[in-house]
């Protein structure tokens, strides 16, 4: 059986870091898709072989037990062979990538290559007899416990209104329709699990699951840190000088909020728990921030030029009186 170089399949060294092995896979898995290349029996072979290196270099175990026997392979199904690892390049197993991107969910769903790899095709024979995924020599590991299916990895865009008031999305696995109830809270590069939703597992193991990164644009209104949330709110200067109130739109809705006397441009005024709601903990909420802006008065009348002279006049008389301390 021919032993495969997955550094040379790759293109990286074996110093390679796993952002320089999941550039190289991304790049060559483009070039060398399936869908790019229809009806072409060499680039779906090649293409195999991507994903095949990436499952073992872009895994931690796998990739030491491979660095450790290299061309001596064989040795390691003496040893035993790890049985499960789920980001290797297993079968579809009927993963419907076009519906679950397309579906009635929306266009906030898309898959990407992702850290496990897009799965086309089975493991090679060199796979399965080092890893113990189903070949000739992996009776001691595969066929005692089985290989867990491979994960599937997608992408969902949620605004920060979904995610502060939760929302439902559907999708479909494979023809199989669910309904993804997001609970509110959910962040930007938060990962959803669907356990058992992704590939089929190999000789009895598990499926694998659908690991879903949520993705949220920025807000044109607010800025979110954690929990809290950020506006800039304008402010005349009269209001700011004498104190008020002003009307500010949150998350929640429109709410009152007062203005001291002598407020500074840049300040910062809290409402407690008007920020974004704690995930998975119920009634409790991060705070909202006030950022003040002076709005200044444009296109004065000679009458408010005036009166504003005077009051800079009467400043400075002021200051002088009191010795400019």
């Amino acid at each position: 059986m021919e032993y495969k170089d997955y550094y040379r399949i790759l293109g990286v060294d074996k110093g390679a870091d796993l952002k320089a092995i999941n550039a190289a896979y991304k790049k060559l898995a483009v070039k060398f898709h399936p869908d790019k290349n229809p009806g072409d029996k060499k680039a779906e072979e090649r293409f195999k072989e991507i994903n095949e290196a990436k499952a073992v270099l872009a895994d931690p175990e796998k990739r030491k037990l491979y660095d450790a026997y290299g061309e001596n392979w064989q040795y390691a199904q003496q040893g035993g062979a790890p049985g499960s690892q789920r980001s290797g390049a297993g079968a579809r197993g009927g993963f419907d990538f076009s519906n679950f991107a397309q579906g009635e969910g929306g266009p906030g769903f898309s898959f990407g290559f992702g850290e496990g790899g897009e799965g086309y095709g089975e493991y090679s024979e060199f796979f399965q007899s080092f890893f113990g995924g189903g070949g000739r020599g992996s009776r001691r590991a595969g066929a005692a416990r089985g290989v867990p299916g491979q994960d599937f990895r997608a992408e969902m865009e949620l605004s920060l209104e979904e995610a502060y008031q939760g929302a439902e999305r559907m999708v479909d696995l494979g023809g199989q329709r669910l309904k993804l109830n997001l609970k509110p809270g959910l962040s930007d590069g938060q990962n959803i699990r669907l356990a058992g939703k992704g590939g089929p597992g190999i000789q009895g193991g598990p499926n694998g699951d659908v690991l879903i990164t949520v993705r949220m644009p920025p807000h044109p209104d607010y800025e979110r840190k954690g929990d809290d949330l950020y506006k800039d709110v304008a402010v005349d200067i009269y209001t700011a000088v004498l104190g008020g109130k002003v009307k500010v739109r949150t998350l929640k809705g429109e709410v009152n909020l007062a203005i001291p006397a002598g407020t500074d441009g840049g300040k910062m005024l809290r409402l407690r728990g008007l920020g974004m709601p704690v995930y998975g903990k119920a009634n409790q909420f991060g705070d909202f921030f006030a950022r003040i802006a002076i709005k200044t008065p444009k296109h004065l009348s000679e009458k408010e030029k005036s009166l504003f002279r005077e009051l800079a006049e009467i400043r400075e008389g002021q200051f002088a009186e009191s010795g400019g301390g």
